[in-house]
């Protein structure tokens, strides 16, 4: 099918009407970005019933409502946007900002927040709210941080910065995925194939149907037709989309303030997380709004953080665990078409497929399987990223940023496997643990505080390998200062959580600094491999 591309940088024909609200070219948009906010609703649809076992009735009877009304009003809102800036510069071409769940914080929030506290508690219903209160406290930082965001990312190695996303989307993100398709070869390997082929190998599918969307068509075909033949190949099931058929019905979002606030409780889990990961959002937002205004179409960056708080706090405080973000892709609609048309659209049919459950009708029809290649693909890349987007001689400093993720994913299967065993390490006894190669503290103390803990140990390193010393040792500073209050290294924040290696971080930051003053220290003479002077 050919590509329908429109003009750009024309003028309005004026005539007073404004800007035309729907234009040939947002069909293109339309399809292309509604599968793409479909496919992110089935993927976390599988996420909450799946993976942390949340009741239908919350997953279907809250959440989905509250994320409908959410993206509903984002997309409404960056409609508007874009129609005002059209009717400002007189040009028919300007395109809407693409928004909708984050798609790196839908892993982060399930994985790195709600599931330990389920599995702590056994209570989906806590790891849900714990979800809320993350998000209440991410929209803040959202519509505040516009202020000091450039500030951080102008100070923070870039190799920080991303290491610390790519360990959690390795460990995390992708090997849950891999081992799933791995033990159902025939659709995850082939979906994962049809995806790699598209997005990395750059095929193109029959009327041009996004990758995403012919991976989860070729899942279904397979594990349905296998069931005619009494093969059970992807979990699906007759009476679950029974059952699915019988729960169509209406449901809209209701507040759900008092759960937010009951989510508190792991206050000092949530804020290990919700500070990085809020900064993580600004630097998003900014490239995103950046990389609009190259392809013709100028943004306010305050405006776009703002809204993106604004409507997260209101999906938040009606239910939604999810936060909002601005999308990259906006070159890629606008030369596809899109105008501002597709926004609006898009949100009305989101809202109508969570308030009238359909989502829950879609989720029966696609076996799980075939979502997790869109899983590993997205771990993938955000790996891949830190990688190529910062020096080469960083890459040390990257892979350093990874240890703490590695040794909370450790401590997560370990936990997991002597749970099921009906034991704990402690039960176990630490000393037998070591015996066998497995040093439980190391990772206890190693894995919390991931997301910080990698991000001070990736600084350190690329400041070193530029040999800021000065900077190292702020870095190294910093450390000790979050290591003492627990944000790092400990179980939950409070006061001298852990005094030791605090004091440790504090050395390193005395020893950075002497050395950035040119004392002469013992062991400081710079390795072969590094560059002359």
């Amino acid at each position: 099918m050919a590509e329908t591309i429109a003009p750009t940088g024309q003028r309005s024909s004026g005539g007073g009407g404004g800007p035309a609200l729907w234009v040939a070219g947002d069909w293109n948009a339309f399809f292309g970005f509604g599968t793409n906010i479909l496919v992110n609703m089935l993927v976390l649809t599988g996420l909450l019933r799946f993976v942390l076992g949340m009741p239908d009735a919350i997953t279907f009877g809250r959440i989905l409502p509250a994320i409908g009304l959410m993206l509903c009003l984002s997309t409404a809102y960056y409609g508007w946007l874009g129609y005002r800036l059209a009717k400002a510069t007189g040009r028919d071409d300007v395109c809407a900002l693409p928004s909708g769940i984050s798609v790196p914080h839908m892993f982060i929030v399930v994985f790195v927040i709600m599931l330990p506290i389920k599995l702590a508690t056994g209570d989906p219903v806590k790891a849900w709210e714990a979800g809320l209160t993350w998000v209440f406290i991410q929209s803040f930082i959202l519509m505040i941080g516009g202020f000091v965001a450039p500030v951080i990312r102008r100070i923070t190695p870039r190799a920080a910065l991303l290491g610390t996303l790519a360990g959690v989307s390795v460990t995390f993100i992708a090997m849950r995925p891999a081992l799933e398709m791995i033990q159902t070869p025939v659709i995850g390997l082939v979906a994962f194939s049809l995806i790699l082929l598209a997005w990395f190998g750059g095929l193109r599918y029959p009327g041009r149907l996004p990758a995403g969307l012919v991976a989860i068509l070729f899942g279904m075909a397979v594990a349905w037709g296998a069931k005619l033949f009494g093969l059970d190949l992807g979990g699906v099931s007759g009476p679950g989309l029974t059952s699915a058929l019988s729960g169509i019905g209406f449901a809209v979002p209701m507040p759900a303030v008092g759960h937010v606030f009951s989510g508190f409780e792991f206050i000092g889990i949530i804020l290990v997380t919700a500070i990085p990961f809020g900064i993580y959002d600004l630097v998003e937002a900014m490239d995103n709004v950046e990389s609009a205004e190259v392809a013709g179409d100028a943004y306010p960056t305050t405006r776009v953080l703002t809204a993106d708080g604004v409507v997260s706090l209101i999906g938040c405080l009606m239910g939604n665990p999810f936060i909002n973000a601005v999308y990259i892709g906006h070159p890629g609609w606008k030369a596809m078409g899109g105008r501002i048309g597709y926004s609006f659209a898009t949100g009305i049919v989101i809202l109508l497929l969570a308030w009238l459950n359909l989502v829950s009708l879609l989720s029966s029809l696609v076996p799980v399987v075939a979502i997790s290649p869109i899983l590993l693909y997205i771990g993938m890349l955000i790996g891949a990223q830190a990688f190529q987007e910062t020096p080469h001689r960083h890459a040390p400093a990257i892979v350093l940023a990874f240890a703490p993720h590695l040794a909370a994913w450790a401590k997560t299967l370990i936990d997991g496997a002597l749970g099921a065993a009906g034991t704990s390490a402690a039960a176990v006894g630490l000393d037998k643990l070591g015996q066998v190669g497995v040093l439980y503290h190391g990772l206890e103390v190693l894995g919390e505080g991931a997301i910080l803990g990698g991000l001070v140990l990736g600084a350190i390193a690329a400041c070193i390998i530029d040999r800021d010393f000065l900077k190292a040792s702020a870095f190294a500073a910093t450390g000790g200062v979050l290591t003492f209050f627990g944000f790092m290294h400990g179980p939950a924040v409070g006061f001298a959580v852990m005094p030791g290696l605090a004091l440790a971080y504090l050395m390193v930051a005395g020893l950075l600094f002497a050395a950035a003053r040119g004392v002469s220290v013992p062991a400081m003479a710079r390795p072969v491999h590094a560059p002359a002077e």
